[in-house]
């Protein structure tokens, strides 16, 4: 399993947490995602077929493009 810890800039409530955390737990592959509107984080713990790339992608299109990636 790898795990991994994106900033997300637009980060600004605890509705982008849920949206961030329903739109990648739809990934095959994604077993947790935990995120922190304080510090604008995302931590998601993932197996294949789900990859940073896809995670990323995902995040892209749903606006909330992270900077560290």
């Amino acid at each position: 399993m790898q795990t991994v810890t994106l900033t997300i800039p637009s980060i600004s409530c605890s509705h982008c947490i849920h949206t961030i955390t329903t739109e990648l737990m739809s990934i095959t592959g994604v077993k947790k995602v935990t995120g922190d509107e304080q510090t604008r984080t995302v931590t998601v713990e993932f197996d294949t077929p789900a990859t940073l790339e896809i995670i990323r992608d995902v995040l892209t299109e749903i606006n909330y493009e992270p900077s560290n990636v």
